[in-house]
């Protein structure tokens, strides 16, 4: 549930983000770009957590 609330939260902000940029650029809107983003900011933000330390890792004091 996790992952699709967050490709949603990412969908819907980054065509927000691609209807802002392109109105202040004077450019027609593109849905396929902001699929494009949709697709990389949700690969990394997926990714990061998974190549993260776990806590047990950072606190092991011997």
């Amino acid at each position: 549930m996790r992952y699709i609330v967050t490709i949603i939260w990412v969908f819907f902000l980054s065509m927000m983000a691609e209807f802002v940029l392109s109105s202040m650029l004077y450019v027609p809107f593109d849905f396929t770009r902001g699929l494009i983003l949709t697709v990389g900011i949700s690969f990394f933000v997926l990714v990061i957590p998974l190549l993260m330390p776990k806590d047990s890792e950072i606190y092991d004091i011997k």
